[in-house]
């Protein structure tokens, strides 16, 4: 691995951390990871991402799904037919987001019996 290509550590300043929690707020939520997980297969209709995403409401879509774009994550595009067809697409950047929305996901599926493990030790104790 070429440690020149590597961009540099995160330091732990107050503007640097702000920074950094602004946005893991948006893009750690449940729903916008999961936005960007079934994007990560392509372009998607609103109400395909709705009926693939249990429990989302249709609110919670628009907003999540207007917060990715405003982010530079997520691009709209509105197709001028009867009625308008509206498609979603992960840009350039989502993309980038998507290696890292995979990797966590294994992660968790990969960790799920020892975090329900401990759950159930923890709420044992109370």
């Amino acid at each position: 691995m070429d440690v020149s290509t590597l961009p540099p550590p995160v330091t732990h300043e107050s503007d640097t951390c702000a920074v950094v929690r602004a946005i893991l707020a948006r893009v750690g939520d449940k729903w916008s990871i999961l936005i960007v997980r079934m994007l990560g297969d392509g372009s998607m209709r609103f109400s395909e991402l709705r009926r693939s995403i249990e429990g989302i409401s249709q609110r919670m879509l628009t907003l999540t799904l207007r917060n990715l774009e405003r982010d530079g994550l997520v691009e709209r595009t509105v197709t001028p037919t009867t009625p308008p067809r509206v498609d979603y697409a992960l840009t350039d950047l989502g993309r980038s987001l998507q290696s890292i929305t995979e990797a966590f996901g294994r992660w968790a599926v990969t960790h799920r019996d020892q975090i329900e493990n401990a759950r159930r030790r923890f709420d044992g104790r109370q």
